[in-house]
């Protein structure tokens, strides 16, 4: 027996929001001695705009914008593998007044990757909050003239516990790129805690302004800068590890702007194949505890010769001299990164 190609939509309302979901049942050489069928792939894309409780046993696909409105929430629970398709256009995005709460634990992680997992693929996850920036109120993102930016330094986007990001990147423009995680303005009442961004063609994380913190961070062969942040972000991230085992990437922290003094706490960097670590452009800086540097060809770069008292590192100017041989991050107990 034969069954022919399903493929349908369904536009429903769920707990208030607007979600539009495709699913399709595709099984052309089905016969009687099947020991069973291939599992129905769900389609993500369009407005969530009340609550939506994604499930872990149902393997979904990315195939255009999923966008998180204002006053609407996305739940992601622990074990949910979210498959982007390739494109300029596909992506997920929290806006400003929106919450996103990835709930992975450390034996099942959420994961957010595309077909092959190549650098590229797509636009990885972008959140907007109403936090100060230098940018101004209301200023526009460079990725789909999205809206980002206020006075509340407080403000909260969610949570997000435990999230791999895997193949971000694709090409905006001739100028821009996406980041594996994009976060726009995003307050202090958002948290933010074991991220492993892998295999990006841009930035693993970058904060344009906001004083959104985040700890255990695990950062991979992301092809421009590991860690970036501009606008004047002015939170912490600690327990960093970044690895870089390809030539040709840009910094393990790119550092751009007026100087709102982030806090970077037990910070690892190691390459395996030269290149730069920590490079400060225009005023900025930051203060710095306990960095290891291990293998880059240079390990302070002033780009615009801003003044080393920017950078204070364990309680002293940042010095191009030092080595910076720091305790190293312990990611042994890292099992949620394991194989990546």
């Amino acid at each position: 027996m034969k069954k022919t190609m399903k493929k349908f939509q369904i536009l429903f309302t769920l707990l208030g929001s607007l979600f539009i979901v495709s699913c399709s049942d595709d099984n052309e050489n089905f016969n009687d001695d099947d020991q069973g069928t291939d599992p129905v792939q769900d389609e993500l894309f369009g407005e969530i705009t009340g609550e939506l409780i994604l499930n872990a046993d149902t393997d979904y696909t990315l195939t255009g914008v999923l966008s998180v409105e204002n006053n609407a929430a996305l739940t992601i629970p622990a074990g949910t593998k979210i498959t982007a398709n390739a494109g300029t256009n596909i992506y997920i995005v929290v806006q400003k007044g929106g919450k996103i709460f990835v709930q992975g634990t450390a034996t099942n992680p959420v994961r957010m990757t595309s077909q092959n997992a190549n650098p590229g693929d797509w636009g990885g996850l972008v959140i907007l909050g109403d936090a100060v920036t230098t940018a101004g109120i209301n200023a526009t993102a460079e990725v789909g003239q999205l809206v980002y930016g206020g006075t509340d330094n407080s403000d909260n986007s969610g949570s997000i516990n435990y999230l791999i990001i895997e193949g971000a990147g694709a090409q905006i423009n001739a100028d821009s790129q996406y980041n594996g995680l994009s976060l726009y303005a995003v307050g202090s009442g958002t948290t933010i805690n074991n991220i492993a961004i892998v295999n990006g063609a841009d930035d693993g994380v970058e904060f344009f302004g906001g004083s959104v913190s985040a700890t255990n961070i695990y950062l991979k062969n992301n092809e421009d800068d590991a860690v970036d942040w501009t606008e004047g972000w002015n939170g912490t991230i600690s327990n960093t590890y970044v690895l870089h085992s390809i030539e040709g990437f840009s910094t393990a922290i790119e550092a751009d702007g007026i100087n709102n003094n982030p806090l970077i706490e037990n910070f690892t960097a190691v390459s395996t194949t030269g290149g730069t670590a920590l490079q400060f452009k225009i005023e900025s800086g930051a203060t710095i505890s306990n960095l290891n540097l291990e293998g880059y060809d240079t390990n302070i770069d002033m780009a615009n010769d801003g003044p080393l008292s920017n950078v204070q590192i364990n309680g002293a100017n940042a010095s191009l001299e030092m080595q910076y041989e720091g305790t190293p991050v312990d990611i042994s107990t890292w099992n949620w990164i394991s194989g990546l």
